[in-house]
């Protein structure tokens, strides 16, 4: 049984936390994983960053290393027909139907298995009457739905997550599908990251800030 209690942060918008969602559902067997919708959008903007589709040559590299990496790991994926796209509808659909794993796996597939758009309610219609929201308009628009996405928001903030996925468990967080290994290297070996080299570089000098 289960027994670390972890949260997982994510947003509709990252092709990277669904590639990650398969790994999830088998880290589920050993951690308590609570889901957690974030808007990644408002996490940016909080450190003053560009999300990695923004910045010219990163976009391009970003959606052929996506691309690769579900080939690789075998997992079927489209593109939406643009990215980025606003994923607000989304997070807040997947927060009316309860942020349970059912809905979470039906948007994801819906944007990144299909390749469909899901930026507003028409276009999540199908599968919101699919976890058995009938006024998917109402649901995506109600004030506790939205307030819990800023809440959800602030929240990860607070506790340091700068980016999706993350993967938090107790103090350590773990950042991205690239680190999937590494997470599951740290299942296999809890104090991996124990050693003196890694206190060191826990607190390892600025030597020059960039200016601004």
């Amino acid at each position: 049984m289960p027994t670390a209690a972890a949260r997982w942060y994510f947003d509709f918008i990252s092709p990277f936390s669904y590639l990650q969602l398969h790994k999830v559902h088998q880290w589920r067997e050993r951690l308590d994983i609570t889901p957690v919708p974030i808007a990644f959008g408002a996490v940016l903007a909080h450190n003053g960053n560009l999300g990695p589709a923004e910045i010219p040559g990163r976009r391009e590299f970003t959606y052929r290393f996506v691309q690769w990496q579900a080939e690789t790991a075998g997992i079927a994926l489209r593109f939406p027909p643009a990215h980025p796209f606003n994923p607000l509808a989304a997070l807040r659909l997947c927060i009316a139907a309860g942020t349970s794993w059912e809905s979470i796996e039906a948007i994801f597939n819906h944007l990144w298995r299909d390749g469909r758009s899901g930026a507003d309610a028409a276009e999540l219609a199908a599968i919101a009457r699919a976890l058995n929201i009938d006024n998917v308009e109402n649901a995506i628009n109600a004030a506790e739905v939205k307030t819990s996405l800023r809440a959800n928001t602030d929240a990860a903030i607070a506790t340091r997550v700068f980016g999706v996925p993350t993967l938090r468990v107790g103090d350590e967080l773990f950042w991205s599908n690239d680190a999937t290994p590494m997470i599951e290297d740290w299942l296999a070996r809890p104090d991996r990251f124990a050693g003196t080299e890694y206190r060191r570089i826990a607190d390892l000098p600025v030597g020059i800030r960039r200016q601004r």
